[in-house]
Order: C-alpha cells, then sequence, then structure tokens
C-alpha cells in the first residue's frame, strides 16, 4: 500500500477516534454540566456518579487513543498544534485532572465545604473541557492564524465569535446528551429533573446546529468540498435532521432513540468538519500553503503500516470490552442503593 493511501487512511482513523470520543465522553460532561443542578443529596449525588462511574474512564481512552494516533501517525501535527495551541490545550489537561478528582475525590470526607468544593470543581472541569475543545475544532475548521514564522495568534485570538459558537455547540450537544443519559440510567427525582430539561435542550441545540452550519458555510472553506462532490453534503444533513429527529424523539418520550440521535448528531457534525478539512490537519487562513496537511505530516510507510496493523487487532478489543461494560452495567441506579466513589 502506498504512502499517501496509508497517510489517507489514518487521517479518516484520526478523524473517527476524535468522533467516537465526543460521541462517548459527551454524555458524561453534560452529566458533569448538569452535577449541581440535578443532585439535592449525597445520595442523589452517589446515584449520578455511579451513572457514569463506569463508563467514563473507558471513554478516555479514545481521547488518548487520538492523541497518540497524531503523535505516532503524524508528528508533524502533534508538534504543531501543541506549538500553535499550547494555552487552549494546557486549559483542557488541567479541567481534565479536575474533572477526575471532582468526581474521585468528592465523598472522601464528609465535610460539606469538602463535598460542595470538589462538586463545583467537578461542574466547572466538565463544562471547561466541552467549551475549549468546541472552540478548539471549530478554529480548525476555520482556519489559523499560521504564518511564514508560525502561529501568529494569542488565546484571544481564538475567542472570535465563530470559535465561540463552536464552543457554545459542544456545551449545548452535551448538556443534551447528558440529560438523555441520566435519564436512562437513572430512576428517581434526578430522572425526573432532567427529564424537564432535555425539551429545551433538545429545541436549543437543533437551533445552535442550524446557526453553526450556516455560519460555517459563510465563514470557513469547509463546504469547498462538498461542492466538488455533492453527494457529501448528505453528513450535514444527516446532522441536521439527526438534531431535529431529537426533539420528535423527547415529544414522543422515546429516551432512547432520542440519544441515539444526539449522538449521531455529534458523530455528523465532526465527520462534516474533517471531511472538508481534508487534506488539511491545521489550515491557515492566512495562506494556503502555510497549512499543515497530512501527506506532509504523515510518519513513515512503515511506521504507518505497522500502526495500521496494531490499530485492525487493538481497536476492536476496546470496542468489544465497552460494549461488554455497557452490557455489565446496563441496570437503572436507584439512589438508595447507590454506593457513588467512597
Amino acid at each position: 500500500m502506498s504512502h499517501d493511501m496509508l497517510a489517507i487512511i489514518w487521517f479518516g482513523l484520526w478523524g473517527l477516534l476524535w468522533a467516537v470520543y465526543f460521541v462517548l465522553d459527551g454524555y458524561a460532561l453534560g452529566t458533569g454540566m448538569l452535577f449541581p443542578f440535578l443532585t439535592k443529596n449525597k445520595l442523589e449525588r452517589n446515584q449520578l456518579q455511579e451513572a457514569i462511574g463506569p463508563f467514563w474512564g473507558g471513554n478516555e481512552v479514545w481521547l488518548i487513543t487520538a492523541g497518540g494516533a497524531t503523535f505516532a501517525a503524524f508528528p508533524l501535527t502533534y508538534a504543531n498544534m501543541f506549538s500553535f495551541l499550547y494555552t487552549p490545550l494546557m486549559l483542557i489537561l488541567f479541567a481534565l485532572f479536575f474533572r477526575a478528582a471532582g468526581l474521585e475525590f468528592m465523598h472522601k470526607d464528609d465535610s460539606e465545604k469538602w463535598q460542595t468544593m470538589w462538586k463545583w470543581a467537578f461542574f466547572v472541569a466538565s463544562g471547561l473541557i466541552a467549551l475549549l475543545f468546541g472552540v478548539a475544532f471549530a478554529n480548525l475548521f476555520d482556519g489559523l492564524l499560521i504564518g511564514e514564522g508560525g502561529y501568529e495568534g494569542t488565546l484571544l485570538s481564538l475567542l472570535h465569535p465563530y470559535g465561540l459558537l463552536g464552543g457554545i455547540l459542544f456545551v449545548v450537544m452535551f448538556l443534551l446528551s447528558g440529560s438523555l443519559w441520566v435519564q436512562l440510567k437513572t430512576i428517581g427525582e434526578v430522572a425526573e429533573r432532567a427529564m424537564k430539561l432535555t425539551k429545551s435542550f433538545a429545541m436549543i441545540t437543533a437551533a445552535v446546529v442550524a446557526i453553526f452550519l450556516v455560519a460555517t458555510a459563510n465563514r470557513t472553506p469547509i463546504f469547498e468540498n462538498y461542492t466538488a462532490i455533492p453527494v457529501l453534503w448528505i453528513v450535514p444533513a444527516l446532522a441536521m435532521v439527526a438534531s431535529l429527529g431529537v426533539i420528535w424523539f423527547v415529544l414522543k418520550e422515546r429516551i432512547g432513540l432520542a440519544f441515539t440521535a444526539v449522538c449521531v448528531t455529534i458523530f455528523s457534525l465532526m465527520a462534516t468538519g474533517f471531511i472538508g478539512m481534508f487534506p488539511n490537519m491545521l489550515p491557515s487562513k492566512i495562506d494556503p500553503a502555510f497549512s499543515t496537511n497530512l501527506f506532509d505530516a504523515a510518519g513513515s510507510q512503515l511506521n504507518l503500516t505497522i500502526m495500521l496493523i496494531v490499530a485492525l487487532i487493538c481497536v476492536p478489543i476496546v470496542i468489544g470490552y465497552q460494549l461488554w461494560s455497557y452490557r455489565v452495567f446496563k441496570e437503572k441506579i436507584l439512589k438508595e442503593t447507590a454506593k457513588g466513589y467512597q
């Protein structure tokens, strides 16, 4: 297999890994953002912790794999990304630390102040991860201020209206996903409170998805590939239809189908961006000549071949394990029996 073909395959796998991560961790981040507002006491906090506890660590594997694939398959992209976006990526890293600490440390002490501090740390960190990832990927779709001497922007230059719209999009999608997940995994007052929020989240998400797609068409070059190959329009169309489908399923109280629809929305939006970026991985909006494309960034043919073989063996194992874990922990959780993290 040629080097260019291997590079294209790994670009597809790179995009797939990120999309799967956001689909899976979206509900956990959404649950984290809803955590202080859905729980009123320790029993309910235990219940909500147990709703995501067996799964969130496995979901993080996809984030680690996406980062590892970037490092191994596209070392130039990895080097430039952590150089150009050092500050936002470090903020995401610290938010990931505090998110884990908030979830794990919350009930390590009976002090009310201790529990309150980590409860809000869990909330803030979950929100920051969603917001910052949304801003980061919106900037990738829009293009970065990459010039002849490297990145010419600052942290503030990433916070333009389209970047912030991407952050808002991720936050509302994950809130919707989290509210549906809580209803799928819990019984009682917590699930009822989540249900009251879901209809509003569904309508807001559909509106923001529509606005984001319109803004993407008007501000970014993402849809140039779609104009060249019209059949690709089915991908952003699927994102819009799925977001509207969430509203329909919520109104019909088909929570499982609504959760599936929001997962399709997240996946389709990520696919829309990656397809539109191709063949660039770090596009420049100053001059396309300064963009980092997948062919220049890819590792050696031997490296890509070995990694592909390893991926074909290991990824199905990870998927199988996660499917098994979802089957084992499929029962809904009562607050009276939930133990959370002690």
